[in-house]
């Protein structure tokens, strides 16, 4: 009999576990994805382990349904002055915690020259 209550009380609790267990894993889920400024860095440091090269800005940055995307302009070649180095904007690809899952050069640019919206590629 004691086995009884016991399985009863188990079972009760295996229960209420699973419904009460799934909607804490959902908000923990929630909870444990980065914020946009640590999904920033984070692609920042990523890209530089990556690539080997220095990012300077990021110049756009969203949600996407399979994470985030961003666009980030990183130093290719230093020259002197300063205005001849050369950048490139990289887009940038990371899962929904963050993890980089690709990038590609967009296009490359001298940083003293500008280029209209769109005029890149």
């Amino acid at each position: 009999m004691a086995n009884t209550p016991r399985k009863t009380t188990d079972t009760k609790t295996t229960d209420e576990k699973p419904s009460g267990g799934q909607e804490k894993a959902s908000s923990g889920e929630k909870e444990s994805l980065p914020g946009p400024m640590a999904v920033l860095r984070n692609a920042r440091e990523q890209l530089a382990e990556l690539t080997g090269m220095t990012p300077e800005s990021v110049s756009s940055f969203e949600r996407t349904e399979d994470g985030w995307l961003l666009e980030i302009e990183v130093l290719e070649l230093s020259r002197v002055p300063d205005t001849m180095s050369l950048l490139a904007s990289y887009e940038v690809q990371l899962d929904p915690q963050g993890e980089l899952t690709g990038y590609r050069r967009l296009r490359r640019y001298e940083r003293g020259r500008s280029e209209p919206r769109g005029a890149g590629g």
